[in-house]
């Protein structure tokens, strides 16, 4: 079996706090490491810029049980699950990012952020994923975000997992080229080269590259390129995702109120979140993270059987039924280090 994902790059300063969010993980390293005005005017700065998602969660009848909190610490004894969705929306049609109804989320990550705190775990749902949508019948899982918005994107992947989503952050992949820049660029690892179809006569050798904002937005909307189209295009995000830790998780960056304020202002427009995924969220977050190294964040993907085509002719993502159940424990449980991941496979 394969190990998971983990991030690289040299071991940081021992006191420097560190975590990891995603598109906001700018906002819980500035809690961390500013003094504390201006971390306070950076968080306010948050709260303004990004959009709030109304209505985020399906009726509580149709949800999994909220897990107990522990007595000590008040945190949930399973742990927390972000649900995190990408989309081009807004720079596709200048629409707003917090409402995707009618549109399809190009992609689909869980942060799960364990009770314990010591590590970080983010699970790819291929896009094509085929599965049971509630009230819709089989369809692919970023239909759900079509069909019935918000809502029903979470009340689908809460019945995949059989777990509870505490949060939601949709991510305008046009933000990601505002924080690439923002860090002066990132080295990213291509796993394979490929010539680009998002910058036209680019081509992305296999190996490490230094890219600015306009190439990284290229690097990890493409999927066209590849024969294994939506499960490369994820291993490329995931590969984005790392360089950009292993940029911004530095005392370099930590220590450089004007770099933190860029981060901040790069990715903030470009995100919506539901009202509880705050600046003060965020820094409680850190706090409960600080001790999280670069190297702690892992990474896997759903497991599934490869590709296949639906009743209906679709060309879909197989859902590997009998490993899922493994995945849906580890969740449930709180016990995602115990789980081991195979390498993705297409058929």
């Amino acid at each position: 079996m394969a190990e998971l994902s983990r991030a690289p790059g040299a071991r940081p300063k021992r006191r420097v706090r560190r975590t990891f969010l995603i598109a906001v993980a700018a906002v819980v390293l500035l809690v961390g490491g500013a003094a504390s005005f201006y971390a306070w005017s950076l968080s306010n700065a948050f709260d303004s810029q990004t959009v709030k998602i109304q209505d985020v969660f399906p009726d509580e009848a149709s949800r999994p049980a909220a897990a107990p909190a522990d007595s000590a610490s008040g945190q949930s004894t399973s742990g927390q699950n972000i649900l995190m969705l990408g989309s081009d929306t807004r720079g596709v049609n200048d629409g707003s990012i917090a409402d995707l109804t009618g549109q399809r989320s190009d992609s689909i990550m869980v942060v799960h952020v364990p009770a314990n705190g010591k590590n970080l775990y983010v699970m790819s749902i291929m896009r094509d994923s085929w599965l049971e949508i509630p009230g819709r019948g089989e369809a692919k899982i970023n239909a759900a975000m079509s069909y019935g918005g918000v809502p029903l994107a979470v009340q689908t992947v809460e019945g995949l997992l059989g777990a509870r989503i505490d949060h939601v952050a949709i991510v305008d992949f046009t933000g990601f080229k505002g924080i690439t820049d923002a860090l002066g660029g990132v080295d990213v690892e291509s796993p394979i080269g490929f010539d680009s179809s998002h910058l036209k006569g680019h081509y992305f050798a296999e190996g490490t590259h230094r890219l600015n904002g306009t190439e990284a937005l290229a690097f990890v909307r493409e999927r066209y390129a590849f024969s294994d189209g939506d499960f490369q295009r994820a291993r490329n995000q995931q590969a984005f995702i790392k360089a950009i830790l292993g940029k911004s998780l530095t005392a370099e960056t930590l220590t450089n109120p004007g770099k933190i304020s860029d981060l901040v202002g790069a990715v903030a427009p470009y995100l919506a979140v539901d009202d509880g995924l705050n600046a003060a969220y965020v820094a409680g977050l850190a706090v409960e993270l600080r001790d999280v190294r670069v190297g702690n964040v892992l990474f896997f993907a759903l497991p599934t059987t490869g590709t296949g085509t639906s009743p209906d002719g679709q060309s879909i993502v197989v859902i590997d039924q009998d490993k899922l159940k493994a995945v849906q424990q580890s969740f449930q449980t709180d016990t995602l280090d115990t789980y081991q991941p195979e390498a993705q496979t297409i058929g």
